[in-house]
């Protein structure tokens, strides 16, 4: 999603930065960083340059070095490098796919399901992934914050929404989503879950974040610190697409939450020539579980303008979770779903079995 590396830092005197703060500072920001970081083809640069103008490349380089050096085809890569594809036009992908502009309840607060709001809480993440549906969300609008400002404080940006929660009692779940919330510093988080907490009928709160995944720094004592002062149960669903996206310090970041009473979800998006093989998903899937991670949702493309090349069809996805669920344990099976505006909920897609009609 979209940022600037100055929304990451803690706004107070002679304070240091934390170690992921710098990462998120130090992320490489240009094709041409990334093609000389990897070693990449030079014939890449004229088509990711044009790409990027729309949509800016941004991705922390302890990510980058999981990515194969020299090949252009590496899953993780397919996932933040910038091409020619996003300029094309594909019909019906367009710049809100989910209707969320509908959805607006109060200034960076959403409903789109009962019982449940989302708020974005900031414009800023440590990765742009070339097929976010909220690529071209209008963030200094409902944030507050300017991608070139430091972010609005917290109690003039967040005081609409608030008052929105703290009037319905008909919400019990507050979902903080972005850009990224973990791109907040710990008091901003701890300054919002505090008044999150005070409102009786909400009963849990969920952060949706990639920051583990690809910023795992971010799973600090500071964030622990967060964590312990939070007085609702609290539910992360994190973002990984690709087995090769975890490591020794993704698995650290996990076990970290997992022991301040984090419960760990994933939703990953099913992407042509990144996880659209059935080897992939059961590999990622093994994996989550491993580190302590339930696979939740595989989400169909949201068809926002510029991912088209990352589509698959119904039936290829229908097909590709038919044969997950033939080889792996229910559990580790991910719900195949889509994203639809006005329906109650995620339309769940049924998984097409081998050898059926």
């Amino acid at each position: 999603m979209i940022t600037a590396s100055s929304h990451t830092r803690q706004h107070e005197p002679n304070v240091q930065p934390a170690r992921w703060q710098t990462e998120m500072a130090e992320a490489i920001t240009t094709p041409e960083a990334l093609v000389a970081a990897l070693g990449l083809d030079q014939n890449l640069l004229d088509p990711a340059r044009a790409a990027a103008v729309g949509f800016r490349l941004r991705v922390p380089r302890s990510y980058v070095a999981r990515m194969r050096p020299g090949d252009p085809t590496d899953p993780l890569l397919r996932q933040i490098l910038p091409v020619r594809h996003e300029l094309e036009h594909a019909e019906e992908y367009v710049s809100d796919p989910l209707g969320e502009h509908a959805a607006l309840r109060a200034p960076g607060l959403l409903q789109k399901y009962k019982g449940r709001a989302l708020m974005i809480t900031t414009s800023a993440c440590a990765v742009h992934c070339r097929y976010c549906f909220r690529r071209e969300f209008p963030y200094s609008e409902q944030t507050g914050e300017a991608l070139t400002e430091r972010p609005a404080t917290p109690g003039t940006r967040w005081s609409a929404a608030l008052a929105e929660i703290a009037g319905d009692s008909s919400l019990e779940e507050v979902i903080l989503s972005g850009g990224d919330p973990l791109s907040l510093g710990d008091a901003r988080l701890r300054s919002l879950t505090d008044a999150l907490a005070e409102i009786p009928h909400i009963r849990r709160l969920r952060v949706h974040t990639r920051q583990p995944i690809v910023l795992p720094a971010r799973v600090d004592d500071g964030l622990v610190g967060w964590l312990k002062s939070i007085r609702l149960p609290m539910v992360f669903v994190l973002h990984a697409n690709h087995p090769n996206e975890i490591d020794a310090s993704v698995r650290s970041a996990c076990e970290t939450l997992r022991a301040n009473g984090v419960t760990l979800l994933n939703q990953s998006v099913l992407l042509r020539s990144v996880n659209d093989d059935v080897n992939v998903l059961a590999e990622l899937s093994r994996r989550l579980f491993d580190i302590g991670v339930l696979p939740y949702y595989l989400h169909v493309l949201d068809r926002v303008r510029g991912a088209a090349h990352f589509a698959i069809s119904d039936l290829e996805a229908r097909a590709l979770v038919g044969e997950l669920a033939s080889r792996l344990s229910g559990y580790l099976v991910p719900r195949l779903v889509r994203e639809i505006y006005g329906a109650p909920a995620k339309v769940t897609l049924s998984p097409q079995f081998p050898g059926s009609n």
